[in-house]
């Protein structure tokens, strides 16, 4: 089979060992993103298998209907929103996806290493270090601050676990169905919202994404939050409402943030406004790029691959693809 793997930003698909399974096959690998569908189309022309890496190319109806000779589309992780499984099917593509949540420590971590390098301005104080100053700033400690979970989650959980480890006091917000799982972890749930946003010192944002919690932090929260503490998004951009997170930062409430995650990704030329501002600290989209997270992930999509070419359905979500494709009915 030729096999397409799309978007391996940092040229690691084939440092990975999970690569070696398709050494009897072709694999073309792109580093870049297409987001034009016509040129996306092109790329796949002749290709019998693409692996999508996360959520980093859409797979709208626009890309499906020019695709040709495409099989099977493998996605790596549970994220599928991006994909047209209708338009898949319409067309007997055969799309492949594991079932579950994805790996949490990760991402996890990241947020720790931003709270970190945001409170102690460890970025600021390395450049001043290279230009030849020697501590010309003063952190913040944890001790004491309180921490802000909005989604108790799985990462949510574990972020929250290193903020009490701290010495710090953590609050949790959520859906009221979440306060007896917030109280019984040892947590404390506000009982208001705009308590919830003008409490913390440090608020880190870990909602599940989807159609309900778009913008769900709005404008009026940002505003409620001190001009001292710091907003933490590892999770997705478009939890904020648009236009709110820079338009408050410029305000000054909060006083400042550091964001892995944006509306439009990637980011290349440095194009977009938080990168100029000097009270935020941005990542590109790092949290769950870690080694063992991708083994799992491509190895998951290079399971349903293998299967598909052995005859053998593995994390199939539209079976009924290949039933239209043989009557050809598409």
């Amino acid at each position: 089979m030729k096999i397409a793997v799309l978007d391996d930003w940092a040229h690691g698909f084939r440092k990975l060992s999970c690569y070696t399974r398709l050494k009897e096959h072709e694999v073309i690998v792109y580093h870049d993103t297409e987001k034009d569908p016509s040129r996306l189309a092109e790329r796949l022309e002749g290709v019998d298998a693409v692996i999508l890496t996360q959520e980093r190319s859409a797979f709208p109806r626009a890309v499906i209907e020019k695709l040709t000779t495409v099989k099977l589309v493998a996605q790596t992780g549970s994220h599928r929103r991006h994909i047209d499984l209708e338009a898949c099917t319409e067309r007997g593509i055969i799309v492949a996806s594991p079932s579950g949540k994805g790996v949490s420590v990760p991402t996890a971590e990241l947020t720790w290493a931003l709270i970190l390098a945001s409170l102690r301005n460890i970025p600021h104080e390395t450049e001043q270090l290279k230009k030849g100053a020697w501590q010309t700033t003063v952190g913040m400690g944890l001790r004491d601050q309180t921490l802000g979970i909005y989604a108790l989650g799985g990462i949510g959980s574990l972020v929250a676990q290193v903020g009490r480890a701290f010495g710090m006091k953590v609050i949790c917000w959520g859906r009221e169905t979440s306060r007896s799982k917030v109280l019984e972890a040892g947590y404390e749930m506000p009982g208001s919202r705009d308590e919830f946003f003008s409490s913390v010192d440090i608020l880190s944002l870990h909602i599940f994404y989807n159609e309900e919690t778009c913008g769900i932090i709005t404008s009026a929260d940002l505003a409620s939050m001190k001009p001292t503490s710091l907003l933490i998004n590892t999770s997705r951009a478009r939890l904020i409402q648009e236009g709110a997170l820079l338009a408050a930062l410029e305000q000054g409430r909060p006083g400042r943030a550091a964001i892995d995650v944006y509306e439009e990704e990637p980011i290349v030329n440095g194009d977009h406004p938080l990168l100029k501002l000097s009270n935020v600290i941005c990542t590109p989209h790092l949290g769950y790029a870690v080694t063992y997270a991708f083994e799992s992930f491509y190895n998951k999509a290079i399971d349903s691959i293998i299967g598909f070419a052995s005859g053998i359905p593995v994390n199939w979500l539209n079976p009924e693809a290949l039933q239209l494709k043989q009557c050809g009915r598409f």
